[in-house]
């Protein structure tokens, strides 16, 4: 059975990703540049982006369909600031994947490649974490979890007195 809503639950999956990335094609690029390891090791790199933009797709439409439930508890400037910010994530994202992807290359334009996808990665972390820390405020400071809280038609019971 999915969690309701799915949203938050799927929220973590680019953050964590958006973490791991930079170090992995730090220490990717550093390795394939010293020879440690050979330049078709970058392809884990780029699945990493692969499954990262993947992620934050759905995180994406996840988010749409919570947006109008929680408009109901929160102020819709809070949503879409949060939107707007995850809205840039995804499009930084794509960018960061095909800089990534660039980095297949041989060497030359591929060492160069990779170098701008550590720098990308970098660029994808600040703006996921805009993102994750604008979605915290909805939840943690304007309320959003409310929307899904069930309210019950009787009052909680009266805890008798000592």
């Amino acid at each position: 059975m999915l969690p309701d809503p799915l949203h938050p639950a799927i929220v973590h999956v680019p953050i964590a990703l958006s973490i791991v990335i930079p170090l992995l094609a730090a220490g990717v690029a550093v390795a394939i540049r010293r020879g440690w390891l050979e330049r078709r090791s970058w392809t884990l790199v780029v699945a990493m982006n692969v499954l990262f933009v993947g992620s934050i797709l759905l995180a994406h439409e996840t988010g749409e369909d919570t947006a109008e439930r929680v408009e109901k508890v929160v102020d819709k400037k809070y949503i879409g600031e949060h939107a707007e910010a995850a809205d840039w994530l995804l499009w930084v994202s794509f960018g960061s994947l095909a800089v990534a992807a660039a980095g297949l290359l041989r060497e030359g334009r591929g060492g160069a490649a990779r170098a701008a996808a550590v720098a990308a990665s970098l660029l994808v972390l600040a703006v996921a974490l805009r993102v994750g820390h604008l979605g915290g405020e909805l939840v943690y400071k304007h309320g959003a979890a409310n929307a899904y809280l069930e309210r019950s038609a009787a009052p909680p019971p009266a805890t008798p007195a000592p």
